[in-house]
């Protein structure tokens, strides 16, 4: 499990989130199956899921943090080994009063 990675995308619906960076927090957690795990060959590397996040936080403006971490999921099931995922995308400071925004989806195959 990735937990609490930070990043700043150009994201946002609203006319004035256009144009600037963001935080936003992302949570991805990974559902490899019952394997054994004994190496680091029979798992996933952590930092390969931190960089799909990165990635898509440095790409072209998102309107919605459910299509990032929709994007975020199925780059993760990309990978034959993830049988489920679930993303978690968190941006503070969007609505007054509260800690963040939130959205979180769950795929599997």
């Amino acid at each position: 499990m990735v937990r609490a990675l930070k990043v700043e995308a150009s994201i946002g619906f609203y006319d004035h989130e256009h144009g600037r960076l963001q935080p936003l927090s992302v949570d991805v957690e990974l559902d490899l199956g019952d394997s054994p795990v004994e190496r680091l060959a029979d798992t996933l590397d952590y930092d390969g899921v931190a960089r799909i996040v990165r990635e898509l936080a440095a790409g072209p403006h998102i309107a919605l943090i459910e299509t990032f971490a929709e994007r975020t999921a199925v780059a993760c099931l990309a990978d034959p080994r993830v049988l489920g995922v679930i993303v978690r995308v968190e941006k503070p400071g969007a609505i007054p009063d509260a800690a963040a925004a939130a959205c979180e989806v769950a795929y599997s195959r």
